[in-house]
C-alpha cells in the first residue's frame, strides 16, 4: 500500500498543473516533442521544488502560506486567464502568451504550485521525514511532469472542437478554478 499511496500523492498534488497546461496550452504555437518536454519540466522541477521548500521551511512558513497562497494563486490565474480571454477576443496570435513564453510558463507553474509549498509546510509540521517527503516528492515530479504533458498534447483535440474560442474557453476554466481556489 506504500507504492500506492505515493503515487496517489503526487496525483493528487498535479491535478491542477493537468487542468492548467491543458486550457492554457490551447493556444501553443510549439507543440513538438521538444517544447511539451520544456513546459513539463518546468512544471514538475517548480512544483517538486515547492513541495521541498514547504517541508524544509513548513513552521515559518504555514501560516502566511495558508492565508496568502490562495489569493496570489487567484491573482496569477485571473492574469493567465484574462490575457487568453483577451487574445481569443481579440483573435491575435502575439508570441508570449499563455504557455508560448518564458514568464508565462513560470507563471501557470508557480500559481499551480503554491499549494504544493502549503503541502509541505503541513508534512513537515506533521513530523513527516525527509525520506519519506523525498519519496513523494519523486512520485509529485513524474505525476506533475506526465499530467502536463498529457494536457498539452489533450489541447489539440479540445482546440479542434472549440475553434478559435478555445482559448476563451481555456481561459474562463482558468478563472473559475482560480476562483475555486479562494471559496
Amino acid at each position: 500500500m506504500d507504492f500506492l499511496e505515493i503515487v496517489l500523492f503526487g496525483l493528487s498534488v498535479c491535478t491542477d498543473c493537468f487542468a492548467v497546461a491543458l486550457c492554457s496550452s490551447i493556444g501553443l504555437k510549439d507543440k513538438s516533442a521538444h517544447k511539451v518536454l520544456y513546459i513539463s519540466l518546468c512544471f514538475a522541477i517548480t512544483q517538486t521544488a515547492f513541495l521541498l521548500i514547504g517541508w524544509a521551511f513548513g513552521g515559518a512558513l504555514a501560516s502566511f502560506i495558508q492565508n496568502v497562497a490562495r489569493w496570489i494563486s487567484l491573482a496569477l490565474l485571473l492574469f493567465v486567464g484574462g490575457q487568453m480571454i483577451v487574445e481569443a477576443i481579440r483573435n491575435c496570435s502575439d508570441e508570449g502568451k499563455n504557455l508560448n513564453g518564458l514568464k508565462n510558463i513560470l507563471l501557470g507553474a508557480m500559481a499551480t504550485s503554491l499549494d504544493a509549498l502549503a503541502i509541505g509546510g503541513g508534512l513537515s509540521l506533521a513530523g513527516q521525514s525527509w525520506l519519506r517527503t523525498t519519496e513523494q516528492a519523486v512520485s509529485v515530479f513524474l505525476c506533475t511532469g506526465l499530467s502536463v504533458a498529457i494536457g498539452i498534447i489533450g489541447s489539440k483535440v479540445i482546440a479542434q472542437a472549440a475553434g478559435r474560442w478555445a482559448e476563451g474557453i481555456g481561459g474562463i476554466v482558468l478563472i473559475i478554478i482560480g476562483i475555486g481556489i479562494v471559496l
